[in-house]
Parts: structure tokens; C-alpha cells; sequence
């Protein structure tokens, strides 16, 4: 036993030597390419108890190809951490490439978006979401995939699906229901594309009104892209839809989506997003007011616009009478704080 001890001890206190290597002036095995020393003296203490009196260390070569080594590793497993992420986070494979770096940055709000990513932790500490809102092909979707996509870069799990997914999945394993549910509820960033195109049956309204409550008792951000105007959302048309729009516009900051449909557009590559009319012919691509033909006396419970670059971010909205501390109230005062962050450093 005492021989296997010893042998050990030999064998980790033992340095190898290449044929280039020397003996500096202290004693110590140097490298023969970089001429740092390969060992390190022990203390005495240490020398004494063990019978040897150095042991092996990294020269400068050494370390550099370990560091070399175990980055190319961690970048490795970044990669399969991230094409994992996506993988699961997106029914729709096609916006895996729906990203920032895809984009030509026309979109108006293409800052706004950008923004998210780059305030989540205040976002999901403040448990603030986003409500895109406009007309068809104006890139709700695109946007909130990018948003996807650049937190996933950042190992943040994000799942992004529709209604209709969610309602044939719950139907189709209806005795899983509540798991299914605390499964979505589970991820720290929720997107539901296409809000409002699911079915309005009775079932429908009811597994939609479950999902969006459940998202909202969980204190975690949800982001949901709608061609419903916030007209409609203020005044549903009948109370299960007044529980869904109450729940959702108390979660997320409406975000208006103007400009012409980039479906329609011609020669437009695929995963790119490219500038609308508007943009093409050099106008700014600012947004302009929308004015209703609905009559109404009440007031915006919340209106914010701050000038990012060439884009302006509107955040406004309509809740419920009485409501306090809204998503769009919270994003007010993030938007607000930013802004005087940047004026401070002016």
C-alpha cells in the first residue's frame, strides 16, 4: 500500500519533458518554446511531507492551448444549448431564422424590439410583455421571433406557438391538460403568436382564458402579436372575451405596427424583412396617428412615444376602469428611465 502511495505521488509531482526543454538557473524544467517554467517549487512544509520538492505547472503555451481547448468546448456547448432551446421553443422551424442579423432594420419597430432583448432582466423582473398590434404583414411576427431568437442566443428559454397549436394539443391529451399548461407557464418568456385568429367556441375562449390567467398567476412576461386593433380589445364583444383582453392588456405594453404589408411586396428574400413603400421612397419612417371613426370620451390610460434613431416607440393602451400599475404604466417608467440614462451620458 505504501509503494502505491509513494508511486502516486511520484507520478503527479513528475513533469515531462520535450526534446526542446532545459533546466533554468533555479532548477526548474522551462519550455523550450515559450521559456516559461513548466514546474513550481513546493513549500517546505509541502516538500518535506510529500518527499518531493516541485510540481507540474502550465507554461505560457501551455495555458493558452488549454484556454484555446476549453473555449472551443464552452462555444460547443453554447451551440447545442441554443439549437436545443430552439428546437423546443418554436413550433414553426421556419423562425429559427427570423432573427436581428436578418433583418435590414427598416421596420419601425425593429428598435423597440431590440430594446426588449436588451432590458430583459428589467423586463422580466418587472414582469413586463409586449402586445404588437397592427395590420396584417407589417412584422409582428418577425419582430417578436427575432426577440425569440436573440434571448435564446443568450440561453434564455422562450417558447413562441399560436392558439391553434395549443388548443389541438390540449384536446388532444386533455387528461395532461393542467401539466401542458404549467409547461408553457414554465418558460421564462411566453410569445403567442397571432392572438385573436383561434376558434371562439365556448371550449376555445375557455382553454384561451385558462392559458392567458395561468401566464398572468405565474408573474412572468408574455408577448402576444394580434391584428386586433385596440379598439376591439377595449370593447369586446361579449364577457369571455372581456376576461381575455382584461387579463392580456393588464400583462403586455401595446405596440402599434403601421406601414404596408411586406407579404406583398415584390422580390422580398426569404428570412428578410424589406422596407416598405414609405421607406423606399426616403420618407421617415416615423408612425403616424390612427385616428378612430369610433366615437369615445375616454382618454388612453397610457401613452408614451420616445425617439429611438429614425423610430419612435408608442406605448399606449386602454384597461379597464380603475386598473393601476399596468404593463404599459411599468414600461413607461422603464422607457422614461432609459431616457434620461442616455441624456445623462450626453
Amino acid at each position: 500500500m505504501k509503494n502505491e502511495i509513494e508511486a502516486m505521488i511520484t507520478d503527479i509531482t513528475t513533469t515531462t519533458a520535450e526534446a526542446e526543454d532545459y533546466t533554468g538557473e533555479d532548477g526548474l524544467l522551462y519550455c523550450g518554446k515559450c521559456h516559461t517554467p513548466k514546474e513550481a517549487y513546493f513549500s517546505k512544509e509541502t516538500a518535506q511531507w510529500l518527499g518531493h520538492d516541485r510540481h507540474p505547472s502550465e507554461c505560457d503555451c501551455q495555458r493558452a492551448a488549454r484556454e484555446k481547448r476549453e473555449a472551443a468546448e464552452s462555444r460547443q456547448k453554447h451551440l447545442e444549448t441554443v439549437e436545443d432551446l430552439k428546437r423546443r421553443g418554436f413550433t414553426d422551424p421556419a423562425m429559427r431564422n427570423w432573427t436581428f442579423e436578418h433583418d435590414n432594420g427598416r421596420n419601425p419597430q425593429t428598435a423597440t424590439a431590440r430594446f426588449y432583448v436588451e432590458s430583459w432582466e428589467t423586463m422580466q423582473a418587472e414582469n413586463i410583455g409586449y402586445l404588437f398590434w397592427g395590420g396584417v404583414g407589417t412584422g409582428k411576427s418577425y419582430l417578436a421571433a427575432c426577440i425569440a431568437n436573440a434571448l435564446m442566443e443568450k440561453e434564455v428559454a422562450v417558447c413562441m406557438t399560436n392558439f391553434a397549436t395549443i388548443l389541438n394539443d390540449l384536446a388532444a391529451s386533455f387528461d395532461g391538460r393542467n401539466e401542458y399548461i404549467s409547461r408553457l407557464c414554465s418558460y421564462p418568456l411566453l410569445i403567442l403568436d397571432d392572438f385573436g385568429m383561434e376558434r371562439g367556441t365556448e371550449y376555445g375562449l375557455e382553454q384561451v382564458y385558462s392559458v392567458i390567467d395561468s401566464r398572468y398567476r405565474s408573474g412572468k412576461p408574455l408577448i402576444a402579436t394580434t391584428n386586433l386593433t385596440l379598439e376591439e380589445l377595449q370593447h369586446p364583444q361579449d364577457t369571455p372575451h372581456a376576461r381575455i383582453y382584461d387579463r392580456l392588456t393588464s400583462m403586455c405594453a401595446p405596440v402599434r405596427f403601421t406601414g404596408s404589408n411586406f407579404r406583398k411586396e415584390p422580390h422580398r428574400k426569404a428570412g428578410t424583412l424589406k422596407a416598405t413603400d414609405e421607406a423606399a421612397k426616403g420618407e421617415p419612417m416615423t408612425e403616424t396617428k390612427q385616428t378612430s371613426t369610433t366615437k369615445t370620451d375616454r382618454r388612453p390610460d397610457c401613452v408614451t412615444e420616445i425617439r429611438m434613431g429614425n423610430s419612435v416607440l408608442t406605448v399606449s393602451g386602454f384597461f379597464k376602469q380603475g386598473a393601476t400599475d399596468t404593463a404599459a404604466d411599468k414600461m413607461m417608467k422603464v422607457l422614461e428611465a432609459e431616457a434620461a440614462t442616455q441624456k445623462s451620458a450626453i
